[in-house]
């Protein structure tokens, strides 16, 4: 039997003459309760936001995109292509050509996001959920469509269903002396609005377009592009993927996943979620103190016996680990109720999504929650050593007093 957790037991559960001392360690226990929800929580919304922006973006964004390690134009070659198409976990390969390109549609004009792409794109099927108005088409019998983000309608004031009024894009010739207020000055494409999509405001001001179609305008080579986007098969290892076909491709190209083409918002994420970890485990560490005086308190009341145990032959270490574990107990409990609370409320939201983002949203209504096994051991190492260092003190002085009083009698 362990002395010191088998006395710490009888000093948690005995009643007599400790009142206040219980009411302390209730609050102790309320405290550390609530803050180890509350990480749990917090930590999990974080996590849910995280993922849901890599929802939005699987929306948009292949799972791998091939880029040029310099400049803006991919040159590519025969092997390139026969590499990539040889790997048996590459499922889609989508050529693309991405510039800026002005507007026009009307009397109305802005500046868009062209994105070329061939026809495979289509085939990922990744705006069948994101289209809102049209059809997903990009060529058929011979007449070029495009496809516009609901930005990009608002602006300009674009109906899918007006097949007689043609989207114009104009894009500045590069090879050419005449002033950017001649319309020579621009190369020029047609296109009819075959339909609208909605992702999110980060995607709102593109147009999809053929991709020969925009090669033309933009002035690209036969063998040139903006990116080669890539979607795997299902079940596949995407890092373990990126890895192999940077390794085969050289340093030439850079390969992306979707967390490499936004990192400035995953970093976002992270930072503050860090800063929100910290701020709460400070909060766990005020709800603690009290366990502090808790103990403080019962060493003084307990000093007797104490006296005792060292008379019976008992060392300053096991007086030490007896308010240990008393500080434990209070902590342990507390924090395993905040614990399945924490579990139990993202559950439940997950489940129900009984707290609303009041915005509306086309892919979801509720806030986001995901629980991860990293962040509950994470909270229960910080509830450990929030509760020995708050219990550290007050057991080592317990100890020390104690023995002190023991040698003046």
């Amino acid at each position: 039997m362990n002395l010191p957790l088998w006395i710490a037991r009888r000093y948690f559960l005995s009643k007599r003459k400790r009142s206040f001392i219980n009411l302390i360690s209730l609050v102790s226990m309320l405290g550390v309760g609530v803050g180890t929800m509350a990480l749990v929580v917090v930590l999990s919304v974080f996590n849910g936001m995280e993922e849901l922006n890599r929802i939005i973006f699987k929306t948009f964004e292949a799972d791998l995109t091939i880029a040029p390690a310099q400049g803006k134009r991919l040159t590519v070659s025969p092997a390139l292509l026969q590499t990539i198409r040889q790997s048996s976990e590459v499922a889609l390969m989508t050529q693309v050509i991405e510039d800026n390109a002005l507007a026009r549609y009307r009397d109305g004009q802005t500046v868009v996001k062209l994105k070329g792409v061939d026809s495979s794109y289509l085939q990922r099927r990744q705006l069948d959920t994101a289209l809102v108005e049209g059809n997903l088409r990009l060529q058929e019998d011979g007449v070029n469509f495009a496809l516009v983000a609901e930005g990009v309608r608002n602006a300009l004031l674009i109906s899918p269903d007006d097949m007689l009024t043609l989207l114009e894009l104009w894009y500045p010739q590069n090879r050419k002396s005449y002033t950017v207020l001649s319309a020579d000055a621009f190369n020029r494409a047609e296109f009819l609005v075959s339909g609208v999509f909605f992702i999110e405001d980060n995607f709102n001001d593109y147009v999809l377009a053929p991709l020969e179609v925009v090669r033309e305008l933009v002035d690209y080579q036969p063998n040139q592009l903006s990116s080669l986007e890539l979607q795997v098969k299902p079940a596949v290892d995407i890092a373990r993927l990126k890895k192999r076909l940077q390794q085969q491709l050289g340093q030439t190209v850079v390969i992306k996943d979707r967390d490499d083409l936004n990192p400035d918002l995953f970093r976002a994420i992270r930072v503050e979620k860090l800063f929100v970890t910290v701020t709460l485990a400070f909060l766990v560490l005020i709800a603690s103190v009290n366990i502090f005086f808790s103990l403080s308190m019962l060493a003084i009341e307990k000093k007797d016996d104490v006296a005792i145990l060292y008379a019976m032959g008992a060392s300053p270490s096991l007086v030490r680990r007896i308010f240990l574990f008393e500080g434990s107990i209070v902590a342990l409990i507390g924090g395993v109720v905040g614990l399945v609370l924490g579990v139990a409320l993202c559950l439940l939201q997950q489940r129900f999504g009984f707290v609303s983002m009041g915005i509306e949203s086309s892919l979801i209504d509720a806030y986001p929650v995901k629980l991860q096994a990293n962040d509950l051991l994470m909270t229960t190492l910080i509830v450990i050593v929030v509760t020995i260092t708050v219990s550290w003190f007050p057991a080592k002085k317990a100890a020390t007093v104690s023995k002190a009083v023991d040698s003046v009698q």
